[in-house]
């Protein structure tokens, strides 16, 4: 993995986790590698466990058991139990919570401990747990400091402090931290025990990715990929989607065939396939955009899904309309020019196939990625496939079929 050698590699290895979350694990594991076993151990120590194991994967098999043995006790407990919460929730995100204190604890005494915490990783706050490890209070350092060492840490801690729950999604988690900007955030369960934290750093860049991730999906690029990634694995991450969206073109392709004779009697249609698809095309993009935004944002509850598919219905018909009356003079000019009398009954019948294929578009583009979410299915990976093949089918076959009921 070249990319080590070609990166400086602080001494501090705090500093360097931090500098290791802007790289995909595979990346990651290259700027590692250079890296002494101990050092590699205390960086990702401090990581989320599922990121750890993602950039375990890419090392050698020797090595990473050799790091894997290395690694603070209960690290393999953690990344069962973060595994065992959704994908992009804040489970998955996790980081143990280094300093943890008991409530009749001094201040003196704590702050002693938390000296010889600074070389197990990063942490912003204290947090004070019962015997069974519930959460009882955080501490803030300025409190610390200005406290007497005498001082019980129950008597200074935050009582109550906020907190996420590991289940709940990035969405969800955004929208409560939003007027709560914390360096860190304590995740509990049910019942209250302390199961880690979560930087804010990591919570807001994870939703950020998760956002940013979406436009890359539409078109299958993958959101571990990023500028410097090499390219032998993008070529691996996108040429898989390349060939599916090739095998869904060929539907399209199998409308106009079916239609060749429609073509060969009126081949100035042949001028407006494309035109049709297009604005079809885009008018689905536009209503799958924000309905996938709605979805990120958890906007679409209740009655949300069945209004968001009227209102696209009617901008569908509303656009399509307008569009359709310009597309319907470039039908007539184009006609008359080819010298074909049937230059009128043809920019009527693009007019209603343009009517017909925009509300077709902004419907499917507003439920394809709802139903696809209900089964279980990322809708901004696979709702563009979908929705491109939908409207191509969906423009040929009105201007194709009505043409073909109309002048045939």
């Amino acid at each position: 993995m070249s990319v080590a050698a070609q990166t400086e590699i602080p001494d501090d290895s705090v500093s360097y986790s931090f500098k290791l979350d802007a790289h995909d694990p595979y990346e990651a594991a290259g700027l590692l590698e250079a890296l002494p076993d101990p050092v590699v151990v205390k960086v990702l120590s401090g990581q989320p466990a599922e990121r750890t194991q993602a950039i375990l994967d890419n090392f050698a098999r020797k090595r990473r058991e050799a790091i894997v043995a290395a690694l603070p006790v209960g690290f393999v407990e953690r990344e069962w139990l973060e595994s065992a919460f959704p994908e992009s929730s804040v489970g998955r995100l996790m980081a143990p919570a280094i300093a943890q204190f008991s409530p009749d604890m001094t201040v003196a005494d704590a702050v002693s401990e938390m000296r010889g915490m600074l070389n197990k990783g990063f942490f912003s706050y204290g947090y004070v747990v019962d015997t069974e490890g519930r959460l009882l209070g955080a501490l803030v350092m300025r409190d610390m400091l200005l406290a007497s060492p005498d001082a019980k840490l129950e008597d200074i801690m935050i009582r109550k402090p906020f907190s996420l729950r590991p289940e709940m999604p990035l969405v969800d988690a955004m929208k409560v931290v939003l007027d709560r900007h914390y360096p860190d955030y304590p995740v509990v369960d049910e019942a209250g025990h302390l199961l880690g934290v979560v930087r804010g750093e990591t919570l807001f860049k994870a939703q950020t990715v998760e956002i940013s991730a979406q436009a890359g999906s539409m078109v299958g690029v993958d959101k571990e990929e990023r500028i410097n990634t090499i390219w032998g694995r993008c070529f691996k991450l996108r040429h898989p989607w390349l060939q599916l969206n090739l095998f869904t073109a060929f539907l399209a392709g199998a409308v106009v065939g079916i239609f060749q004779d429609t073509i060969d009697k009126i081949v100035v249609l042949a001028a407006f396939l494309p035109v049709l698809a297009g604005q079809a095309g885009n008018t689905g993009c536009q209503s799958l955009a924000v309905t996938l935004r709605g979805l990120t944002l958890g906007e679409l509850k209740g009655g949300g899904i069945a209004k968001l598919i009227s209102k696209e219905a009617w901008l569908g018909l509303l656009n399509g309309g307008l569009v359709g009356v310009t597309a319907a003079i470039g039908m007539f000019i184009f006609a008359n020019m080819q010298g074909d009398e049937r230059a009128l009954t043809l920019s009527i019948i693009v007019f209603l196939a343009m009517i017909g294929s925009c509300v077709i578009s902004g419907v499917f583009g507003a439920l394809v990625p709802v139903v696809l979410r209900r089964l279980g299915t990322d809708p901004a990976t696979a709702s563009s496939i979908f929705v491109t093949t939908a409207t191509d089918v969906a423009s040929l076959s009105l201007l194709l079929g009505i043409a073909t009921i109309i002048l045939l």
